[in-house]
């Protein structure tokens, strides 16, 4: 996708240099909470650039009584009761950053913050990083009456999660000043092979929250293909799954901690992608599973969706299936030599295109930050 045009801004970074205050779901805890990933991937990798990050979570949903990392040594964590008082304070405590982000689904708040970083503008600047952008824009897109519908055009930057060109049409057409997808990536520092463990062996596993829209796709490409193949052996990982009538060769093992995902990935013959529904739809959203199983070498087969390619190459790199019945198809006929083989060349070429490296590069190019000078005035 070609840069596009980006708004002016003229600042200069006291010791070349941004303070972030970014405001999302949690940062130290995973639990319900598929973005954690991608964020300590992108911000572990712009404090290797050189940036300050402060994260601003609230203590909500049980979150940090499943923290699975501490508080790390490359962001400030600041966790606030989630009540209005506690975001305001938060709010005013980030007033000064160079760079202030809404996420979103913070998941308490939402509305309110979606309005209260903008009044925040000073000489800096607003961003709002959708990591969820398809269901974002077919909400804003059911009626005039939404309420994030009319601040699109007020933040200097719109980022999101993924979506290519569909996403960034969608946002410009509700008026996005700037939009970029920053694609997930591979953290290599923390998802990468291990020796297979007893617990994960299994011919296929997946692994991924019961949704509303993934539930209807996790029926025709994951139960399905178990009930076609009675033979084979499959593990089920994510929360939301336990009253979910299975197949009697499916073994569901409730939430999986992240520190566990490297031996989930390096053990199975093959680990299922599933995309969901709004994701499929608009494509070019390659879920933090896809890299993390990449990062551990793992044969990965996922369901068809446009942009692919822009990631792994198919039938070399990684398995496409456009039903049950496909995904049975490759599984029944999948050896452990060509699994290897693909998930060898799989991690060779997140490797060397699709790190959380790579979108810190591309993150500040988008901004137009000029290392020696801060953020420099656009062309």
């Amino acid at each position: 996708m070609q840069p596009q045009a980006l708004a002016c801004v003229h600042m200069e970074m006291p010791d070349k240099a941004l303070n972030i205050a970014f405001f999302g779901s949690s940062l130290v805890s995973a639990y319900w909470n598929g973005a954690a990933t991608y964020y300590r991937g992108i911000i572990r990798a712009l404090h290797a650039r050189g940036h300050r990050v402060i994260f601003y979570e609230p203590d909500a949903y049980d979150r940090q009584a499943h923290r699975d990392i501490p508080d790390p040594l490359w962001a400030t964590v600041k966790v606030y009761p989630a009540t209005e008082e506690g975001v305001s304070i938060s709010l005013e405590e980030a007033r000064g950053a160079d760079l202030i982000i809404k996420a979103s689904g913070v998941g308490v708040f939402d509305k309110f913050l979606e309005g209260a970083v903008l009044d925040l503008k000073q000489d800096n600047l607003i961003a709002f990083w959708d990591v969820d952008a398809p269901a974002t824009l077919d909400r804003v897109g059911s009626g005039p009456e939404d309420h994030f519908r009319p601040l699109i055009p007020k933040y200097d930057f719109i980022f999101t999660y993924g979506g290519g060109e569909p996403v960034v049409k969608g946002y410009k057409r509700f008026g996005a000043m700037n939009c970029f997808p920053i694609y997930n990536a591979l953290d290599p520092q923390a998802h990468y092979p291990v020796p297979p463990e007893d617990r994960f062996k299994c011919d296929m596993a997946f692994l991924g929250n019961r949704l509303p829209d993934r539930e209807a796709r996790v029926e025709e490409f994951f139960l399905k293909t178990a009930s076609l193949l009675p033979d084979k052996t499959f593990l089920l990982g994510g929360n939301g799954w336990h009253d979910k009538p299975l197949p009697t060769n499916v073994k569901y093992i409730g939430h999986v901690y992240t520190a566990d995902h490297n031996a989930l990935n390096s053990t199975p013959v093959s680990v299922l992608n599933i995309s969901r529904e709004s994701m499929a739809r608009y494509g070019y959203s390659p879920a933090t599973r896809v890299f993390e199983a990449a990062g551990a070498g793992a044969c990965i087969t996922t369901d068809k969706w446009e942009g692919i390619e822009l990631f792994l190459e198919p039938e070399k790199e990684v398995l496409l299936a456009g039903s049950g019945e496909e995904v049975a198809g490759i599984l029944g006929s999948l050896t452990p030599e060509r699994a290897r083989s693909i998930g060898l060349a799989g991690k060779r070429r997140i490797l060397s295109e699709h790190t959380y490296a790579h979108r810190a590069l591309q993150f500040e190019k988008m901004l137009g930050i000029d290392k020696k000078a801060g953020l420099r005035p656009c062309a």
